[in-house]
């Protein structure tokens, strides 16, 4: 019986490595994040932020070929709307859809067997952010720099269809 647990274990570990080669890889950095243009006060408000600005980005590097390695540097960050001290201590972000849009400014390299595809400076940013038909829901907090990001990827990264 050891024997069969052994070969399940190795067939099980061969199926996960390879599902792990099944999408491209991403990999994002944040530049100096203590110096973004805006960022929540709180620690772990900022870690989450980053956190799940990270995800999304993971999370669309797997529409690309598995062979390829995206590497992402976030150079600064304005999230949408503006935050304002609340007196009883949790801050508050308000969105007008005024001079307050989401804006991001960062770097890129696509790359493939050792060959850079597609590299360069981007600044992402959406105006118009209160006005479109956005795919999040109203419960997302980062659903306007989502959306805005998905813009820049598919803009950038997938073929025309």
């Amino acid at each position: 019986m050891k024997p069969l647990m052994r070969q399940l274990a190795l067939a099980g570990l061969c199926l996960l490595s390879a599902g792990g080669a099944l999408a491209a890889e991403v990999t994002v950095n944040y530049i100096e994040p203590g110096k973004f243009a805006d960022m929540p006060f709180e620690p772990w408000e900022r870690e989450n932020v980053l956190k799940d600005l990270t995800e999304h980005f993971q999370k669309l590097g797997k529409q690309l070929p598995a062979d390829q390695n995206l590497t992402i540097e976030v150079l600064d960050i304005d999230l949408a709307g503006r935050i304002y001290p609340n007196m009883r201590g949790q801050n508050l972000r308000v969105l007008r859809g005024g001079a307050d849009w989401p804006r991001m400014r960062l770097r890129y390299r696509l790359e493939a067997g050792g060959q850079v595809l597609a590299s360069g400076d981007a600044e992402l940013s959406d105006m118009m952010y209160m006005q479109r038909n956005n795919r999040f829901s109203d419960g997302d907090t980062l659903r306007f720099e989502k959306q805005m990001i998905d813009d820049w990827f598919n803009k950038t990264f997938l073929p025309r269809r």
